[in-house]
């Protein structure tokens, strides 16, 4: 059980280190209207806290108002993931600001005009000038200001960590014997490893249609991450219907029914879908441990935002 305890601290890169200031700040532009061309969406439009840093979408909605070819994925656990984007196409969370930021369909604000618009906010111009001495407002400082407050987004202490901490009370019987299945026969636990239940790997699970490349559009000569999408983190997954990269199951009941068929037969999908053949109460006790792992809700503190 050892590889499934919490860890102690927030790993911060050497590159880009916390600091209160620098947090706040990024909290600050996270929750920001003015990040959006139209002024009425921010970053936590599709990571709201008390959305389990998700949407609640099947697939995101941005400036356009049409659904974008991916559901949010949530925030928690940001700064232990290796990398980001369901193809894992952003190598560190610093890169990861400006393309939904500048997306047309998305955010869809000009690079330009929004450092203009947040250096010429005389609120704004002194927070960058105190947390980035000589640097002031630049791509750069945003993305490591946004960076450092998301890896302060931390999945809460759940029934799970009580239980493998040595209170036997603290999750019911069926979930212990979901546990058992979890990390045995059905074996999850081969790609949903870790504290965050995740290993950060891409798979096809045999999910999603014949243009549902994921990693294979990236890496078009590997068949196996051709339809492969990231292990998502299953911390707070009872909180976080509908699944899959576009949302397409929308409840956790569908989503075991689909490990249990062995998703679609194709060369790519990953030998570790098979058909598992679970009997109803194999099903229930999945999903009761599934709900062990959601922690007390976040808190929906917004930031005082500068004033225009």
């Amino acid at each position: 059980m050892a590889k499934f305890a919490r860890p102690l601290a927030v790993p911060f890169p050497p590159e880009n280190p916390y600091s209160p200031d620098k947090a706040e700040l990024g909290r600050k532009l996270f929750f920001d209207p003015l990040m959006s061309a139209s002024g009425t969406i921010s970053c936590a439009t599709c990571h709201h806290p008390r959305l389990a840093w998700g949407d609640g979408l099947p697939r995101a909605i941005g400036e356009a108002r049409t659904p974008l070819p991916f559901r949010s994925p949530t925030m928690l656990g940001a700064a232990w993931m290796e990398a980001f984007g369901w193809d894992g196409k952003f190598p560190t969370l610093e890169s990861v600001a400006f393309t939904p930021l500048s997306a047309a369909a998305n955010m869809g604000r000009n690079e330009q005009e929004l450092l203009r618009d947040i250096a010429k906010n005389a609120a704004y111009r002194a927070d960058f000038d105190r947390v980035f001495p000589g640097e002031g407002v630049s791509r750069a400082t945003v993305e490591r200001a946004l960076a450092t407050y998301e890896r302060t987004i931390v999945p809460a202490p759940a029934p799970f960590d009580r239980w493998i901490a040595g209170d036997e009370a603290a999750i019911p019987d069926a979930a212990k014997r979901g546990f058992d299945l979890f990390t045995g026969r059905a074996k999850c636990s081969e790609c949903h490893a870790t504290w965050r239940f995740t290993d950060d790997s891409f798979h096809d699970i045999g999910t999603g249609g014949d243009n549902d490349l994921g990693r294979g559009r990236l890496f078009p000569k590997s068949q196996a991450l051709q339809h492969a999408f990231k292990v998502p983190s299953l911390r707070d997954v009872a909180r976080r219907a509908p699944y899959m990269h576009d949302g397409s199951l929308p409840t956790l009941e569908a989503v075991i029914a689909l490990y249990d068929r062995g998703g679609l037969a194709r060369p790519s999908r990953s030998e570790h879908i098979q058909p598992l053949e679970l009997n109803d109460q194999e099903r229930g006790d999945l999903i009761a441990f599934l709900q062990t792992l959601t922690g007390d809700a976040a808190r929906a503190s917004s930031p005082i935002i500068p004033a225009r």
